[in-house]
């Protein structure tokens, strides 16, 4: 049988289910940026093109407000997550497959094989038992907390991945632990701590269930804001906002896709 039999194209019936899977994929992001320019309040009646609502979006202090909390609890839990995710992969990486090993990666692991709102309760207790009222401080450690995983499987695959011949050349001429790490091992595996890196600072930057239990006076992340739009009904400035969300989300991604290809042609 020639490999062009296998040519999933040649199904029947397959260009038109992808046709349908992207349509219901995306027709609803086109929808919200589209109606963003509505010129009418009324977010179904379209009446004209007007980019007044993003006029609107960006003099909203309330809307900004709410995007420097995200943004700095969003940093802060990428610098963090990022940091605790690369020790524990650089000591599981090297670990035997064994007993207090497996435990230890499972651990790190945890957040992401619980439902969020068990661990936005959990936290929420915790920082009441410990007397934690600074609404910045427990968004900072809640999102760092539950980010680490993310940031974790990248740096994880990225170093199984990696031969450790290079390492094992930097000790054989002498390199302290920390020289050969910084100059070696970092710079193999860069691509992997920046993509664990960006896909914490989504994840931060995205959640709402932890955000809105933990928020206090002066620390409404852009998620809870939104939601507190909805609340009160959709307008094109709520549309607006979506699509600044999804044109950010766009250039982080097209950033990280850039980066990790030339690290790759390096590499190569």
């Amino acid at each position: 049988m020639s490999r062009r039999d296998h040519d999933i194209r040649r199904y029947p019936g397959a260009r038109l289910l992808t046709a349908v899977f992207f349509l219901w994929l995306y027709l609803p992001i086109a929808v919200v940026i589209g109606f963003s320019f509505n010129q009418n309040r009324l977010v179904s009646v379209w009446t004209g093109f007007s980019t007044e609502w993003y006029a609107a979006a960006l003099a909203n202090k309330a809307l900004m407000d709410a995007l420097e909390v995200s943004l700095t609890i969003a940093v802060i839990a990428t610098i963090g997550a990022t940091t605790i995710a690369l020790m524990a992969a650089m000591v599981l990486s090297r670990a035997p497959a064994k007993g207090i090993y497996r435990l230890s990666e499972a651990v790190v692991n945890l957040p992401l094989m619980l439902p969020e709102i068990v661990v936005a309760v959990a936290v929420l207790i915790l920082f009441s038992q410990l007397g934690i009222a600074d609404g910045m401080v427990k968004l900072a450690l809640a999102h760092t907390a539950f980010c680490t995983p993310f940031a974790f499987l990248p740096i994880r695959a990225r170093l199984q991945g990696m031969s450790r011949d290079f390492e094992e050349a930097a000790q054989d001429l002498y390199a302290p632990p920390l020289t050969a790490f910084r100059r070696v091992t970092l710079p193999l595996i860069a691509p992997g701590v920046f993509a664990g890196a960006m896909l914490a600072f989504v994840m931060s930057m995205d959640d709402f269930i932890t955000s809105n239990m933990l928020n206090s006076g002066g620390s409404t992340t852009l998620p809870v804001y939104i939601f507190s739009l909805i609340k009160r009904g959709t307008t094109p400035e709520l549309n607006a906002i979506s699509t600044l969300m999804i044109l950010a989300s766009l250039v982080i991604a097209t950033a990280a896709l850039v980066l990790a290809a030339r690290a790759m042609r390096r590499e190569a």
